[in-house]
């Protein structure tokens, strides 16, 4: 996976180009870059993104993310996207259609198919929709493929409905909406060591101030170390019992024994457990550490039963 930042260092490549935010690589993106992959008639598949999400520039407050980019570049080479170009949206916002199109994709990218969703928009104000676009390809014998609308409970998927399902801790919705788990793998960082005295020796993850946060409490998660999944119970929150005051991820990868310290281990929420509670002491904190821990490996085998028979 090559991943380019500039528009110049990709003149002259023949592309299959997805377009799109690409902001969480829900169901709905993947449909996109699977079309720039099958659909690419010999062409390189690319997907155009940009450095910060557009909202920043056009309102000055860029949502949270959705996912990072270890794990963004993990997926999109498991679909077979070869390049990730990234620009800056200032470059481009203030292009026409027409300007988008032909300086852009025709011009800069060589692009000889393109891949977007059904309400896709381009050049400045939006002012250019799928229709355009088709017309636009048309003209320049460029292949269009646009994928269909993807739909949970009956409402069509969005970031914006996957970052208030995190928040709420509705994580088997996310994971629905997403296709996979809300996901993260920040850098382990040293704790203060109370799960190993309790039995359940724990990774402490710290998020991003742009990062998506769910709602604090347990969760049934996993976690991928050297190569496979463990089932893992993750606390999101401020461990109210032993009265931290810095939010952090704190899981448990039940099954495992090992440093991770200054490494980047993946976690992924299944779903959501229980509240975060102060117990009268590390006793019962344990035995309810213990009843969790039950909890997370039914969901955890759950999900990879459902995995198995898609």
């Amino acid at each position: 996976m090559n991943t380019i930042h500039g528009i110049e260092n990709l003149s002259g490549i023949g592309t299959s180009v997805a377009l799109g935010n690409f902001d969480g690589l829900h169901i709905g993106h993947m449909r996109v870059l699977e079309n720039a992959v099958t659909g690419a008639q010999g062409a390189e598949p690319v997907v155009l993104m940009f450095e910060d999400h557009p909202r920043k520039l056009l309102s000055g407050r860029m949502p949270p993310r959705l996912i990072t980019p270890g794990l963004r570049t993990r997926m999109l080479r498991e679909v077979g996207i070869r390049r990730e170009l990234y620009m800056d949206f200032a470059q481009v916002h203030e292009m026409s259609p027409a300007d988008f199109f032909e300086r852009l994709l025709i011009g800069e990218l060589r692009a000889r198919a393109l891949s977007c969703g059904y309400n896709y928009r381009f050049g400045a104000r939006g002012a250019g929709d799928v229709a355009l676009l088709r017309e636009l390809c048309a003209a320049r014998g460029v292949a269009l493929h646009v994928a269909d609308c993807a739909e949970y409970a009956g409402e069509p998927v969005s970031s914006t409905r996957i970052r208030a399902a995190i928040a709420d801790g509705r994580a088997r919705e996310a994971c629905r909406m997403l296709g996979h788990p809300f996901s993260y793998d920040f850098t382990v960082v040293s704790g203060d060591r109370r799960g190993r005295l309790l039995g359940f020796p724990t990774i402490n993850q710290f998020f991003p101030e742009d990062y998506a946060v769910p709602k604090f409490g347990v969760y049934a998660a996993r976690a991928w170390v050297h190569g496979r999944y463990y089932p893992a119970m993750a606390n999101i929150g401020v461990r109210p019992t032993i009265g931290t005051q810095s939010m952090r991820s704190e899981t448990c990868i039940l099954g495992f024994s090992g440093d991770l310290y200054g490494k980047n281990v993946e976690v992924g929420l299944l779903a959501y457990l229980r509240p975060e509670k102060k117990f009268e002491g590390l006793e019962a904190l344990a035995a309810q550490m213990n009843r969790d821990a039950e909890g997370a490996r039914a969901a955890f085998d759950a999900f990879q039963a459902g995995s198995a028979g898609k």
